[in-house]
């Protein structure tokens, strides 16, 4: 029998852009419903769409029915039946009205109590089956659910069948310790979870006292969920309910706000409690509802403008270089902000050097680039720059964190050998998909072919799943490994079969043996090899993420067939996944964060500009290199990072530059370049730069202050941009630095025993430190330093460079 069946979706009567001043309309979402059985319930949202806003005015809203007796409306706006037959509610608000027509059955008896339709429910929304409580891995005292309820066999026999049923007590339903413990009338470490009066209890009850069934295996199956609304505006300090409706096989439909679990991804915009009600903050921003309901999710998204108005003019004349500049346009005037100014043109230059080479540029340069009159001198700068043989070594240098596996385990040649396989890809610009194919059906030695390093780390088709989806897809499949994912829709099988894409590599050679791998090994492909289920020994089916599985004949490789799909047009994550990482390195911040973990619980900032980026990289080739220029060419890249009134706030959507700490050893190659003394590294040879070392074994105190990986942590090494007391205290006292600043053969040195008066000598400094020349104040105030009695000429100028090494100006990119 149908428990709860409600209508459609609601057609609201105002769409967003309505006319200034037309008159307020208002609906009922939804607009008919259908409840079966004494305990159905349907929540409905009464909203008001007026001057191009709708706003959710339930909790101002008199109800009325017309026919008492058959439903009741509770002031929150809960439907709940009281006898059988039709009747019409009523909404008043405002003056306004709007109705809903409300069809009831069964209401004199319970619907019939299942296993996973209606118990299972009811323990994920009380935390239960939570990672915190009995889901994880070994249970609480000697109880032990399936995280998130994702295998109902398991919960089940471990409610009914296991410690000889003493969880139920059938002969008095009543006293079982399920019901009591929850209730919090024995001693329960999780506390009082679900009280006695609450009509879940009750449902609980009714399922030990019909004998604990199962749900049919016939019944319809859950298929999907959907929230109401999927989106809103709202303004600062107001609320809006939201109604979450489960979609099962058989095309019937159930409110299950009630129990739904709900969460904010950011609660500094939008915080939402445990009925759906989302409440927006003071603050201007974006925020993500997830909802889940047993395993299937939905999203609402949220947005709080800035208050105040903006003329449309305003955005229609802000400068469009490419479609980049459209889209963030259209999402400044969403949220009411403006840009800022651009930023100077020797910010842009020294960021550009930044970004591109991971080099500042001389005084030279910075010298001929501002002196130059040529209106297209920033797309000739990025081409250039993009041509230069630095490009490869810091482009190679940031997936060496990703791929570059502990030298410890295997081996300090094979780390060498991937180093300058990934150097000499970056040197001859190889096309992205063919990049990530070669690594994903790499064979052969690990003296001669880098990219076979890969999997001489990770041995076990599980984990090599892990580090694959995660660079290549964006998907963080790591939490199905053990059970379903507890943010999305992944499952262990789903695990599994990714993982038998890998279970015919074999190893020749002598293996690995930490702390001292030397020798050589061979990865092939093995004639036959399977991936089978940890629970259930099945063998897993090779099988895509959102996909079909594939038929790959034996003795073939099956890493050839998941490389095709990986780079396929089809897959909807490969491109995304790649230009979201380039943008955070250029921009700041991911489209979404963390940069590798799309997910539908975890939205972009900016979806149509992600999708824009990756239509456009896949258009042209899967060329990192044009896409860099695309994103270095549009106008938001030559922002400032000073915020202005409309944007003071603003840390995702790019109406300003954020400024990013530079990596160390971008930051240890500008010391040695203003300083004019060269570093000596181990396994390198004089003179080399930090850039070029192929590994993290080389010992660096200045490298590991400004978080360089440890050669102990496993790829993918997402470095950290924080700042920390070390690297202050580093900058103003390492006994390193000082011998580079005081050197007798150092730039310094020379500067002060050459021509140049001590005003030359400042603006050189300033080109050296921060690739600019000093203001009129910064100059005077420099040179009162060498009017200071007693002061010498050398110690003043390394004195000043010190200083500028120790600003923010000079550690971070703008």
């Amino acid at each position: 029998m149908k428990r709860v069946v409600s209508a459609s979706i609601v057609v609201v009567a105002l769409v967003m852009g309505a006319v200034s001043g037309r008159a307020a309309e208002v609906s009922i979402f939804p607009p008919t419903a259908s409840l079966s059985g004494k305990d159905a319930r349907q929540r409905v949202v009464v909203n008001v769409a007026a001057d191009g806003r709708v706003v959710d005015r339930t909790r101002e809203t008199t109800f009325t029915v017309d026919k008492p007796g058959v439903v009741t409306v509770s002031p929150a706006g809960v439907l709940t039946p009281v006898g059988d037959g039709s009747a019409v509610v009523r909404a008043t608000v405002g003056g306004q009205v709007a109705t809903m027509a409300v069809r009831v059955n069964g209401a004199s008896q319970f619907a019939p109590v299942t296993f996973e339709r209606d118990v299972m429910p009811v323990l994920a929304k009380y935390g239960c089956n939570a990672g915190a409580c009995h889901g994880k891995a070994r249970g609480q005292n000697g109880f032990a659910l399936s995280l998130l309820g994702y295998d109902p066999d398991f919960d089940f026999g471990a409610i009914v069948e296991e410690a000889r049923g003493r969880r139920l007590f059938p002969a008095a339903p009543e006293t079982s310790l399920l019901l009591n413990k929850a209730a919090g009338l024995v001693p329960h470490g999780g506390g009082k979870r679900l009280p006695a009066d609450d009509p879940h209890f009750a449902r609980l009850l009714r399922w030990i006292v019909a004998g604990t069934p199962r749900t049919p295996a016939d019944a319809p199956k859950l298929d999907h969920i959907s929230v109401f609304p999927p989106e809103r505006i709202l303004s600062p300090q107001s609320a809006q309910q939201l109604v979450v409706t489960a979609h099962y096989s058989d095309g019937s439909t159930a409110d299950v706000t009630h129990l739904t679990a709900f969460q904010s991804n950011d609660t500094a915009f939008a915080s939402v409690d445990g009925s759906g009600l989302v409440k927006s903050s003071p603050l201007p921003g974006e925020a993500a509802i997830m909802t889940r309901y047993m395993e299937k999710f939905a999203v609402c998204n949220i947005m709080v403008p800035l208050p105040g108005t903006v003329p449309d003019e305003v955005y229609a004349h802000l400068p469009r270089q490419n479609f980049i500049d459209g889209h963030v346009w259209a999402k400044l005037k969403q949220l009411g902000l403006t840009p800022s100014d651009p930023a100077a043109e020797s910010t842009f230059h020294r960021r550009a050097y930044l970004d591109v080479i991971g080099r500042p540029p001389t005084p030279d340069e910075t010298r001929a680039y501002l002196t130059d009159t040529d209106p297209t001198k920033r797309a000739k700068l990025i081409d250039r720059l993009l041509d230069r043989p630095e490009y490869a070594d810091y482009w190679a240098n940031k997936w060496a964190d990703l791929l570059r596996p502990n030298p410890y385990r295997v081996g300090i040649k094979a780390v060498f050998n991937l180093d300058g396989w990934l150097r000499e890809n970056f040197r001859k610009n190889t096309p992205y998909d063919q990049f990530v194919r070669t690594l994903l059906t790499a064979r052969g030695s690990t003296f001669r072919d880098g990219a076979t390093v890969v999997f001489r780390d990770r041995r076990e088709p599980e984990e090599i799943t892990t580090i694959v989806s995660q660079l290549f897809l964006g998907v963080r499949l790591e939490c199905a490994k053990c059970h379903q994912h507890p943010f999305e829709v992944w499952t262990q099988a789903d695990f599994y079969s990714f993982a038998a894409f890998f279970g015919r590599i074999g190893h020749k050679g002598q293996g690995v043996s930490p702390p001292i791998s030397g020798g050589e090994e061979v990865v092939y492909t093995k004639p036959a090899g399977q991936v089978k289920h940890p629970l259930n020994g099945r063998v897993m089916p090779i099988k895509p993420l959102l996909a079909k599985p594939v038929e790959v004949p034996e003795g073939d490789d099956p890493r050839e067939a998941l490389a095709a799909w990986v780079t396929g047009p089809d897959n909807p994550f490969f491109a995304k996944v790649i230009v979201n990482r380039v943008w955070a390195d250029l921009m700041g911040r991911g489209i979404v964060e963390p940069i590798d973990d799309l997910r539908a619980t975890n939205p972009p900032t900016n979806g149509p500009l992600l999708d824009a980026l990756a239509a456009d990289f896949r258009a042209n080739g899967y060329d990192l290199k044009k896409l860099i220029r695309t994103i270095m060419s549009s106008y938001i890249y030559g922002l400032s990072s000073l915020p202005k009134d409309r944007n003071v706030g603003d840390l995702r959507n790019y109406s300003r530059h954020y400024r990013q700490r530079l990596r160390a050893e971008v930051l240890l190659d500008a010391v040695t370049d203003a300083t004019g003394v060269r570093e000596s590294f181990s396994a390198m040879p004089a003179g080399a730069r930090a850039m070029e070392l192929w590994t993290v074994r080389s010992q660096s105190v200045f490298l590991d202050s400004f978080g360089r990986p440890d050669p102990n942590q496993d790829p993918p090494c997402e470095r950290t941009a924080d700042t920390s007391v070390v690297q202050a205290l580093h900058l103003m006292n390492a006994p390193g630095l000082h011998d580079k600043v005081t050197a007798d053969n150092g730039r310094l040195a020379k500067l002060a025993a050459g021509p140049l008066t001590n005003a030359q000598v400042i603006d050189e400094l300033y080109l050296i430190a921060y690739n600019r020349p000093p203001k009129d104040d910064e100059r005077s105030g420099c040179l009162r330093f060498f009017d200071t009695p007693g002061a010498k000429r050398r110690q003043v100028i390394e004195d000043i460079l010190w200083a500028l090494i120790n600003t923010p100006e000079f550690v971070f990119k703008d």
